[in-house]
């Protein structure tokens, strides 16, 4: 496994990052566990859950399940770096979810008795909230910090001006601020490369690629077309809309000698700023299948037939549509 700093700071983190939306509504607590310290005997050190994961398992389920992972002791919290999210509307009571002081300090404390644990080492916001001035946001998360709860903060589906912003509101406050980014990115979905990623990279913001494999579909999914599932449900017309760059992507990952679900992990391994995509396991077979891409390394005229495949936006903002 390789490792690097995430963003502009000193912790260290593997290239591959453990997501475990999965678990509780698809993986059994136990099988769970297995999976996690295979995640440990193959050098990931990198862990991210969220406190509204559980589906219909329920709210938090996720977090109970890594938590009694940690209860077993073995150095498994001392090996993690763990990664959790806040946001997340818990109920209809107004002050219940976004991004408040108040939900913020409610929220961190409900997911340190989930996860069994006396802090978080990155804290992600997990959305936007335009509702809340970031001279809040940031005095709520100087505080989490300053008790030890927190050690980092980051931050989740921003826009580039977004982190523009709160690096700024930081700044004056000298306050560390955002280390890293979760956004969407895989060869379909490239529209962070317009703005997110170049704002990543000039304010030292490691970039967390989620949803890697497109839902499956980066995946092989020609070669088990009858066993697409998605978080949202598969889109049997996105599937038909994609076929003939499909087609062409797993016969270029063919004629590598690798999955193609490798490939798109190398890809945006190989994408500078990128510090990890989020792999979420559903089985250790698909676990240890994925640390392959650590591995890969794809040749510049590789990464021109993929940009061939799957064109990005141009480049960023805002010479890929302007002079």
């Amino acid at each position: 496994m390789d490792y690097l700093n995430l963003g502009r700071s000193g912790l260290s983190v593997s290239r591959l990052c453990l997501g475990t939306m999965n678990f509780g509504p698809f993986t059994s607590e136990s099988d769970s566990h297995a999976i996690l310290d295979r995640a440990l005997e193959h050098g990931m050190n990198f862990f991210d859950t969220a406190n509204v994961y559980g589906r219909s398992a329920g709210k938090g389920r996720t977090e109970e399940i890594v938590g009694a992972w940690f209860a077993q002791g073995g150095q498994r919290r001392e090996q993690t770096v763990l990664a959790t999210k806040v946001y997340g509307q818990w109920s209809e009571w107004p002050n219940d979810g976004r991004l408040s002081a108040r939900h913020i300090r409610a929220a961190c404390d409900a997911s340190l008795r989930r996860l069994g644990t006396d802090h978080i080492d990155l804290y992600q916001m997990h959305h936007v909230d335009r509702a809340t001035p970031w001279e809040e946001i940031w005095q709520a998360m100087e505080v989490l910090v300053a008790q030890g709860k927190v050690l980092y903060v980051g931050s989740s589906n921003f826009a580039g001006w977004h982190l523009a912003v709160a690096q700024a509101a930081a700044a004056e406050r000298h306050f560390l601020g955002l280390i890293s980014e979760q956004s969407l990115y895989n060869l379909v979905e490239r529209t962070v490369e317009f703005e997110v990623l170049p704002a990543c990279r000039q304010l030292g913001i490691g970039v967390i690629a989620w949803s890697p494999l497109h839902g499956g579909m980066l995946g092989g999914v020609l070669r088990r077309d009858d066993k697409i599932r998605s978080a949202d449900g598969f889109a049997t017309e996105r599937l038909d809309r994609l076929r003939p760059q499909l087609e062409q992507f797993e016969k270029l990952a063919e004629g590598l000698g690798e999955e193609p679900a490798n490939v798109a992990l190398a890809w945006l391994l190989h994408q500078r700023g990128v510090a990890a995509p989020i792999i979420g396991p559903r089985t250790l077979e698909q676990l240890n299948g994925a640390v392959r891409a650590v591995q890969i390394q794809l040749d510049e005229d590789t990464l021109a037939q993929l940009d061939a495949i799957f064109p990005g936006p141009g480049g960023a903002a805002p010479e890929a549509y302007a002079w």
